[in-house]
């Protein structure tokens, strides 16, 4: 096992990087999908995996049209360019991914990516990771320019401090560790995938009753929910709205859902707002009940969260609404996993209405059609994907742990 006890040197980013490669400003008619001699990447292959290293050799990456005007001024990555996002709507201006693991000819296009190129050795994968740390990417933030959009110039990066270790085998020690990180990241990313392409899969089958379980043969009606025991219920207040005044903290508030308040099908209260206890009792149309359906109404189309025992007495705001089933009729967990489904999912959507926001009025969830097998088949389907529930919810919560780990290395190694 290396013990590196070297010192790192410190050199401003002008000194060890040039921007010699310029990127090219092509229309989507410079670029296609079929041929060419040269791949495009873009400002948003950037900002799509800036919290990783990313091998550019990737499927649906565009070519640079053969003969198109531009030709001339195109300059060919080379593996170790670091690319940079000089332009974001939030923090992620900055952002980078170095090139590696080029054996096809890659020219950047479109505005707001800067190249650099390192004009010494650095040892593979370290420079990606170093400015993608926090350390260095805290010190680009008081050089953003802009209020609802961000940017750095050239010359400001140039200014920044690139702090590496002598030693090329310490930098290599540095990019490997990261670089088992990123995979052990990929793996798990790819497993949580076919988890839920699995439970789609299942979702199809059984609401399609292409699958039943054994013992249950009897026919499913088809009701719109309208034609149900279902209360429904929104988040419109009227004048009763919280104010800036109702709002609290999670110490002593209540959650007051948003339609970003959702992850795998559940109520996620982590970056939640809140509102005074006063305020909550005051809204008692919204308290949510345990096995309520939660719906996205207005913005994020098709979003739904099932509500759990933990998830009682919280609030919605404007952009959701309540299904509350009668339990001898149709269980709610049952009703969520539909309304998941393609099929369900192909329901609600086509029931959205407005241009510049859709929205989806209660009147038009009553027409939402859904098939209702008696109360035991609704449990075993239930049960089954419960199942699978749990197996996404383990892999989500270690692949958030695996990030966060990867962010706390980070940290540590490039203080």
């Amino acid at each position: 096992m290396y013990c590196f006890v070297l010192p790192w040197e410190q050199r401003k980013f002008s000194e060890v990087l040039e921007y010699s490669v310029s990127n090219n400003t092509l229309s989507r008619a410079n670029l296609n999908y079929d041929h060419g001699e040269i791949k495009n990447i873009h400002y948003g292959d950037i900002l799509v995996n800036f919290d990783s290293i990313v091998d550019v050799n990737q499927p649906n990456v565009p070519y640079v049209t053969d003969g198109n005007p531009y030709d001339f001024t195109i300059q060919l990555l080379q593996n170790g360019d670091v690319i940079i996002a000089d332009t974001a709507e939030d923090e992620t201006a900055g952002k980078v991914i170095e090139v590696t693991g080029i054996t096809d000819n890659y020219a950047v296009s479109g505005l707001h990516t800067i190249v650099g190129r390192p004009n010494i050795k650095f040892a593979y994968k370290y420079l990606g990771y170093y400015l993608n740390a926090p350390y260095y990417h805290n010190t680009l933030l008081p050089l953003m320019q802009g209020i609802k959009v961000l940017s750095l110039s050239k010359s400001n990066i140039a200014k920044t401090v690139v702090r590496f270790p002598k030693n090329v085998d310490e930098q290599t020690s540095i990019g490997v560790f990261f670089n088992r990180l990123d995979n052990n990241i990929t793996q798990n990313e790819h497993k949580l995938d076919l988890l839920k392409q699995l439970k789609q899969a299942y979702l199809q089958k059984i609401f399609s009753q292409e699958l039943r379980f054994a013992g249950f043969s009897d026919t499913w009606q088809q009701r719109k929910l309208g034609e149900t025991h279902t209360y429904f219920t929104d988040g419109n207040y009227g004048e009763s709205y919280p104010s800036a005044s109702d709002m609290s903290d999670k110490r002593h508030g209540v959650p007051f859902l948003r339609g970003s308040d959702f992850s795998n099908g559940y109520l996620d209260s982590s970056n939640a707002n809140y509102i005074k206890q006063e305020k909550h009792n005051e809204l008692t149309s919204g308290h949510i009940k345990q096995d309520d359906i939660i719906l996205v109404v207005r913005g994020s189309l098709g979003t739904l969260g099932y509500a759990t025992k933990e998830n009682e007495g919280w609030n919605i705001n404007s952009q959701l609404a309540i299904l509350r089933t009668n339990k001898l009729e149709i269980s709610g967990f049952f009703l969520i996993q539909y309304l998941l489904g393609n099929t369900g999912q192909r329901e609600i959507l086509s029931r959205y209405t407005g241009t510049a926001l859709k929205q989806l009025p209660i009147k038009q969830m009553k027409d939402i059609s859904v098939p209702i097998p008696n109360i035991a088949e609704q449990e075993k389907i239930g049960s089954l994907f419960k199942q699978f529930d749990n197996l996404i919810t383990l892999n989500q919560q270690k692949l958030n742990l695996l990030k966060k780990q990867k962010q706390a290395f980070l940290k540590k190694m490039f203080i």
